[in-house]
């Protein structure tokens, strides 16, 4: 059952740092760490180390764009606006389910899209600024993870390390049609071209999915910063030989830097423990999952992964390719229309 009611206590012990890199000249990451329950956001010591309350907690990486400050306003008014929602709609819900929770993490995400957009629209100098946006709501046992970008968010569990949100990017499509490997699409110079972001549209599509949390887990949040230097399978090493969790992410900053530090840098890491979780298991699923809302609410359908599957037949090659193309396309319209609206 989602995020299942306990009597038992979950604990999770969190850090979160962001850094400016080598090659930028200002940050325009952002980040926001919260005990939804007693509503404080901060990185002071009640809030580092806390037991999941009944309105969950809450964590959120934000990579803004947009030249000058606006991604920095982007990214910071996107933190702040998915926080005060779900303290005020979330914070006041009647029905404390999985559901609700998941509905109104999704929602608050809009409301950022929204708020963010309407700014821009009367401020002809941060116009056409945007922020990447990863938030992981945590209600009882389950993470509840929205997503916007290419922002990430891993999970690390007996030391090995599954990404559990899908990028928004066009090099993820090719990789999902089976037209890049992920190998190529990491060395790709287009690999940084994505596909959504809070702000630059009226509307987006949040992405949103769902995992169980096993006791020892660790979530990571990340800006690509971190993902497009540093492995996943050494920011699992990391995370999992270095206790203190400040001191990985110091690490793991220090890590993205020698190898040229090319981004703004951020990471949380937020660790979980207590007898109201089930001890970890060989077989328990982990990975990208859709969220099934239901009632009014609808999730964000699965993009078909062609790889691992009978070959297609040529009529469908012939449509792949075209959508493939259709994607490249618009791709490089959505780019081009964001850096004429940033300048």
């Amino acid at each position: 059952m989602f995020g299942r009611p306990s009597s038992k206590p979950i604990k999770v012990e969190v850090f979160a740092k962001t850094d400016l890199g080598r090659t930028r000249d200002h940050n325009e990451d952002c980040f926001l760490v919260a005990d939804l329950s007693r509503r404080e956001a901060s990185l002071q010591p009640a809030v580092r180390a806390h037991e999941v309350g009944e309105r969950g907690s809450l964590f959120v990486v934000a990579d803004g764009m947009g030249g000058a400050a606006a991604g920095e306003l982007a990214s910071q008014m996107a933190t702040d606006s998915i926080y005060q929602q779900m303290v005020r709609a979330w914070g006041t819900e009647r029905e404390v389910t999985a559901q609700r929770f998941a509905y109104r993490l999704k929602e608050a995400v809009e409301v950022a899209n929204e708020q963010i957009h309407a700014y821009a629209a009367t401020h002809p100098e941060v116009r056409g600024m945007g922020t990447t946006t990863t938030a992981v709501g945590v209600l009882a046992d389950h993470f509840f993870l929205t997503q916007v970008g290419d922002s990430r968010a891993y999970l690390i569990r007996n030391g090995e390390a599954v990404q559990l949100t899908r990028d928004q990017s066009l090099m993820q499509r090719l990789v999902e049609a089976g037209e890049l490997t992920e190998e190529e699409a990491a060395r790709s110079e287009r690999r940084n071209i994505i596909l959504q972001a809070l702000g630059p549209d009226a509307r987006v599509k949040v992405d949103l999915t769902h995992q169980e949390v096993r006791r020892g887990d660790i979530l990571v949040l990340c800006s690509d910063g971190l993902s497009g230097t540093v492995k996943k399978e050494e920011i699992a090493a990391v995370a999992t030989r270095e206790r203190d969790l400040q001191a990985a992410c110091d690490k793991l900053i220090a890590l993205a830097n020698e190898r040229g530090g090319p981004d703004n840098i951020t990471v949380v890491l937020a660790r979980f423990d207590g007898e109201g979780l089930r001890p970890p298991e060989p077989n328990a699923e982990m990975g990208y999952q859709v969220y099934p809302l239901i009632d009014t609410e609808t999730s964000t359908e699965p993009v078909p992964v062609y790889r691992g599957s009978p070959a297609p037949e040529p009529a469908a090659r012939n449509r792949r390719r075209m959508i493939v193309l259709f994607v490249i396309a618009a791709a490089a319209a959505v780019a081009l229309y964001l850096v004429n609206r940033s300048q």
